[in-house]
């Protein structure tokens, strides 16, 4: 047990500093919009770019883990939808619920907790999980979501094209993208380039976590409790118990086997809490309430599921 704290008492330790620091008043809550922008917008970008650069094809591409983590997280919105429909939830509050139980906060959590676990392999990890949320589980959840309202003579096709648009247009695709370009034609990258991602990079995993817990600080909590621990289970139990039965079913298949570290890396992913920006899209929709709570309950709650989890993989 004492090893297993060694690495998620620093993670959470970290939100918990970031919870405190806004709440005693050291930090405004709006910092942790600037801060968060700096990690989204250039630490977690210039991340990417040397976790991809500086890697061999085969490392980047694989296709085991895209396989597991992506049809886990299909398999988490079918189910999760097809749960909360047969509950008679509203569309919105549906498709709200839907993309909370299926997209993981692999940035501002998962890569932290990488880097303790496994620390070779965290920038590839971030780069796969990247490519699988960005591509396919967000811009369906997305959907979903704009699915639930007036769309006012927008046809599905022209929003899904605005979607996958706004995604290709996010710094930290980009980052991956020009990654996978110096990859691919062998690309000489100037040393001083090289060092200067790294710096950036190295100050997103602490920054991130702080931002997480400072974020915390003053959410709408007000909503619908019942559906809002239903969201936190389906997140940290439902999500990494479909992906685990598909990483053992896949290969019966014939599909790539994916084991070891990466077997044991796409669980730990799908396992922790929906991502932070999870609250402003509920908001739009006007259900940040319920959002919030479920965001609350399965950040706290992940240091529990997280810890056993890791007890039994690792």
């Amino acid at each position: 047990m004492g090893a297993i704290l060694i690495i998620t008492f620093p993670i959470f330790a970290l939100i918990g500093v970031g919870y405190g620091a806004v709440r005693m008043g050291l930090f405004a809550s709006s910092d942790m919009k600037v801060l968060g922008k700096y990690v989204l917008n250039i630490a977690l970008p210039a991340l990417l770019f040397n976790a991809v650069a500086s890697r061999e094809l085969g490392d980047v591409l694989n296709l085991g883990y895209i396989l597991v983590f992506a049809f886990g997280g299909l398999l988490t919105i079918g189910v999760a939808f097809a749960w909360f429909t047969l509950q008679d939830t509203g569309p919105a509050r549906r498709a709200i619920a839907t993309m909370g139980a299926a997209c993981p906060n692999s940035g501002f959590v998962g890569y932290p907790v990488m880097l303790l676990v496994f620390p070779d392999l965290a920038g590839v990890v971030l780069a796969l999980n990247m490519v699988v949320e960005n591509f396919l589980l967000i811009p369906l959840c997305l959907m979903l979501l704009e699915a639930s309202r007036d769309r006012q003579g927008k046809s599905l096709m022209r929003i899904a094209g605005q979607i996958i648009l706004n995604v290709l247009r996010r710094p930290m695709v980009i980052g991956l993208m020009l990654g996978l370009v110096v990859m691919l034609t062998d690309l000489p990258v100037p040393q001083m380039v090289t060092r200067l991602m790294d710096v950036l990079a190295a100050s997103s995993s602490a920054l991130a976590l702080f931002v997480i817990g400072g974020s915390l600080v003053g959410l709408p909590v007000i909503g619908q409790r019942s559906l809002a621990v239903q969201i936190m289970a389906a997140k940290l139990l439902l999500h990494p118990g479909l992906t685990t039965i598909v990483l053992v079913c896949l290969p019966l298949t014939g599909l790539p086997i994916l084991s070891g570290d990466m077997a044991t890396a796409v669980i730990l992913s799908t396992a922790m809490p929906m991502f932070g920006i999870y609250t402003l899209l509920a908001q739009d929709y006007g259900h940040e309430g319920i959002a919030s709570l479920a965001l609350l309950g399965a950040t706290v709650g992940a240091f529990f599921t997280l810890s056993a989890l890791l007890a039994v993989l690792t």
